[in-house]
Parts: structure tokens; C-alpha cells; sequence
């Protein structure tokens, strides 16, 4: 299950396992990070997540909500999830990530990371922007 997929990463990265965490990975993955940074296969992503983890990441918790599910077939779904990175839960999940995620019948869950891309929620420019331009204001949110 997708939401058991995303709930083994966040455990993973709350006991600072990047070895665990970049198994939740496809070997050909990708990970757009916060900073820009890209990460490319799961070994490669639990290594450098790993080096965060005992770095200036140790002892951060990820705090995740799905906020969408979307198939694209029996083998392809995109999940947008509202999160943030801190010492315990934060007040304001302040980060949005945008994962694909791909079914893999050798993996235990059946699903796996295929991408990730995690940018940073800038509500006053997003508020400026929908006074600005109203068409810009998404339909739905």
C-alpha cells in the first residue's frame, strides 16, 4: 500500500535509518531535495540521507500528511503530501513534496519511490501572487 510506503519512509528517517529510508527507493530514483540538491537510486539517497542523519538532520522527526492520490494506471500513482522537518511535530506543515511512486512486485510493501521533488510552502507570495493575478488561484486546495 502507498500509504504504508510513506509511513515506512517517515519511520525510517524519524530513527535517522538511511540505509531503511533508501530502500523505500526504486534503484533508478530520483530525490529533488529541499535545497535543490539531486539524489539519483535509492543506495545513493539512503547514503547522503544517512550522513544527514548523523549530521545537522539527527534527531529531526519528518512530519507527513497526504493530501493527495492519484493513479495513473494499476502501476503509477502521484501523492502530494503537506510536511516538515523538526524536533517533535511542527505548528505549520510548512513543506509540500510530490512523490511518484511505482508498483514493484519484488519490494515486501509492492510499492516503491520512483521520484520525489520537496520545495518550501511560501504563503505570503502565493497570497500575493492570487491578489495580483486571481487567475492564478489554483480551483481546489
Amino acid at each position: 500500500m502507498i500509504r504504508d510506503l510513506l509511513e515506512e519512509s517517515r519511520a525510517a528517517w524519524n530513527r535517522g535509518d538511511g540505509t531503511a529510508y533508501g530502500r523505500c527507493f526504486a534503484r533508478d530514483a530520483s530525490d529533488v531535495t529541499f535545497a535543490g540538491t539531486v539524489y539519483r537510486g535509492g543506495g545513493e539517497i539512503g547514503r547522503a540521507h544517512q550522513a544527514l542523519f548523523t549530521g545537522f538532520l539527527k534527531g529531526t522527526e519528518l512530519t507527513l500528511d497526504i493530501t493527495d492520490i492519484r493513479f495513473y494506471g494499476p502501476d503509477t500513482a502521484v501523492v502530494v503530501t503537506r510536511g516538515d522537518v523538526g524536533k517533535g511535530r511542527p505548528g505549520r506543515l510548512g513543506k509540500l513534496a510530490t512523490y511518484t511512486v511505482v508498483r514493484d512486485r519484488d519490494s515486501a510493501g509492492g510499492w516503491l519511490i520512483a521520484a520525489v521533488q520537496k520545495t518550501r510552502h511560501k504563503r505570503l507570495m502565493e497570497a500575493l501572487s492570487f491578489r495580483l493575478q486571481p487567475a492564478t488561484r489554483p480551483a481546489t486546495r
